[in-house]
């Protein structure tokens, strides 16, 4: 995983807003000049700046290879923070947003199979995954579950596979049957899931017998920790190698937090370890990782971290920052 300090910040015109499913609105996103956009692979996600000052991550949902537009879909949320009711009531074509250039966490490796698990609007970032490897000819299918048909955003697109998708509404056929298709390993086969933290952990616990590495998970909302014991919170040294800055973080503050305060320009979006836009190289000591992006193997790495949540099991950090 690569670390990302500055992202290009882009000015884009929202051209076009379109119905996708009963409370999915997707976003077509242009350069106001018609200039081409940052390319992105399927994965992919931008931060958008909202106008009323919030920032939002949405997965790319439309072809990599259109480098004219970007298009993202937004769910209106029952218990909205903000992003989806203001893009769903306030946001018009014609008004001009912020976006950070893309940024990958959910990249598709190469495999002679695919299993791509979507629920609900984790059908996003999924959409251009099959695309692409629809068009690669390697073997595939798409399993993609919802609350009711209405509500399922993009079928239309998801027609043209035929029978690689199946497309399972709770209201007509119960929940996905994910027991059919990983309880046991199959060989060569990467699985992809996206959706409700209900459906990703029943899937994690399914693929625990699977190869490490063979499942990749992108979540919307942070992965489910254990509440740490305020009072074992313990306070440790940064070390900022390139700004030759030092500081004690305590046990109240995040990482982030204490470097802001030092004066370190620290870019970021989700603040809740879900996005990678903090992701930091650790070149000593030992992180305490608490982020919901990093897999075991690279937690153990012990190479990068998420400076929004992840602290210190060691007394002394030094960061590339």
């Amino acid at each position: 995983m690569t670390t990302r300090d500055h992202r290009q910040q882009l000015s884009l015109l929202v051209k076009q807003l379109t119905w996708e499913a009963d409370g999915v609105l997707s976003v077509l996103l242009v350069d106001p000049d018609g200039k081409p956009l940052p390319p992105w692979q399927p994965g992919a996600h931008v931060d958008v700046t909202l106008g009323n000052g919030l920032v939002r991550q949405y997965s790319l949902c439309s072809d990599p290879d259109d480098r004219c537009a970007y298009r993202v879909a937004v769910l209106r949320e029952q218990d909205s923070r903000g992003g989806s009711v203001y893009v769903h009531d306030r946001l018009r074509p014609g008004d001009t947003v912020t976006v950070a250039e893309p940024l990958n966490n959910f990249e598709v490796r190469s495999a002679e199979k695919y299993l791509f698990i979507a629920g609900g609007i984790g059908i996003t970032p999924l959409l251009p995954m099959v695309r692409a490897t629809a068009e690669s000819g390697a073997d595939w299918r798409l399993l993609y579950g919802g609350r009711r048909r209405a509500s399922m955003a993009f079928l239309d697109e998801l027609n043209r596979y035929g029978s690689r998708v199946d497309v399972v509404a709770e209201d007509e056929r119960g929940m996905l049957d994910l027991d059919s298709w990983l309880t046991e390993p199959t060989s060569g086969m990467l699985v992809y899931c996206c959706g409700p933290e209900g459906l990703i952990t029943a899937v994690e616990q399914r693929c625990e017998a699977w190869p490490t590495g063979t499942l990749q998970v992108e979540r919307f909302s942070p992965k489910p920790q254990p509440v740490p014991d305020a009072d074992a919170e313990r306070g440790f040294e940064v070390v900022c190698r390139r700004s030759g800055i030092t500081v004690q973080v305590p046990p109240t503050c995040t990482i982030m937090e204490t470097l802001r305060a030092a004066g370190i320009d620290v870019p970021s979006s989700c603040e809740e370890g879900i996005c990678g836009t903090c992701e930091t190289a650790v070149i000593d000591g030992v992180p305490d990782h608490r982020d919901s992006i990093l897999s075991d193997a690279e937690r153990a790495e012990n190479t990068t971290m998420m400076i929004c949540v992840g602290r210190s099991l060691s007394d002394r950090l030094v960061l590339d920052r």
